[in-house]
């Protein structure tokens, strides 16, 4: 609540909030009054089944009491917790503190798991049972929204379980793309190609992918492609982890190997983003999390 660019929004929700609170007392006090003796509740002129009226009558006192026990705890938390504009309350909490010390406890209480694991080589963790089992439990908290509860990605997320890394799949590489994250660009090529280039290079590709294609397009592909894409992708169309290229060779597509798909990634590019979880997770628990996603290819 103090991220406001001035301080009218502090003053306006302030005494927006307070105003609203002293509306719904008066509010109360006004249709809460009692009837004097022998005074008879007004008729609001309402009249059903002959003679059944609806009558103006104060409102029952154990509700007028709840209401007001209501607007007293909603004004005595403005007191203590944030809620007007930029004022912190007295107790002085905020989401993050709150966050802090829930992720201090839970690492004081929770680390030691992890560090026992820390200091083992993956190869040698990747075939330890416990260690294993409590990196399917990280994978499925914080993998599977991307690359699926079985770990076998989806469009534009990776198959884990396939031994084919855009980046390498040695157990240093998948826990430096774990810490660090990965940003794979594919430039958009349709302001630089013709339509015919385009399709000629789509058919070289496709013959990469050992498929039956037109030899006279392929061929002509095939130039565009060591002008223009083998600088990433390889003479050989092999690839590159040094830059996260695919190869081109193995017919495993992360956006789809149909022409139209092939053709879509050269037209428009392709952008994907692996978040960096270094300073979410911490190296221990990404340690154990790359040994159990090392085990998926072995």
């Amino acid at each position: 609540m103090t991220d406001f660019t001035s301080g009218f929004w502090t003053w306006f929700i302030s005494l927006t909030t307070i105003a609203s609170i002293v509306f719904l007392f008066v509010f109360l006090l006004k249709f809460s009054k009692k009837r004097a003796p022998g005074e008879k509740s007004e008729t609001m002129g309402h009249v059903w089944d002959e003679n059944l009226e609806e009558l103006n009558t104060p409102l029952p006192r154990w509700w007028m009491y709840w209401f007001l026990i209501t607007i007293v705890w909603g004004a005595g938390y403005l007191v203590f917790y944030p809620g007007l504009g930029s004022y912190a309350g007295t107790l002085g909490w905020t989401q993050v503190s709150q966050l802090e010390e829930e992720t201090k406890a839970a690492n004081e209480t929770y680390g030691p798991l992890y560090e026992q694991f820390k200091n083992t080589d993956i190869e040698k963790l990747a075939q330890d049972e416990a260690a294993i089992k409590v990196g399917e439990r990280l994978f499925a908290s914080y993998c599977t929204t991307c690359h699926g509860s079985d770990a076998r990605g989806a469009r534009g997320f990776p198959n884990l379980r396939d031994d084919d890394w855009l980046y390498g799949g040695d157990p240093e590489a998948i826990k430096t793309t774990i810490m660090q994250g990965r940003a794979g660009a594919m430039p958009a090529w349709a302001q630089i190609l013709s339509e015919e280039d385009i399709f000629n290079v789509v058919s070289y590709v496709e013959q990469l992918a050992n498929r039956t294609v037109d030899e006279t397009h392929a061929s002509s592909g095939k130039d565009i492609f060591m002008k223009n894409c083998a600088m990433c992708h390889g003479a050989e169309g092999k690839g590159n982890p040094m830059m996260g290229a695919p190869n081109l060779t193995d017919d495993i597509w992360l956006y789809g190997g149909s022409q139209k798909k092939i053709t879509e990634s050269i037209v428009l590019g392709r952008n994907g983003k692996m978040p960096a979880h270094k300073e979410f997770l911490g190296e221990a628990k990404v340690h154990v999390l790359a040994a159990y996603i090392y085990s998926f290819s072995k």
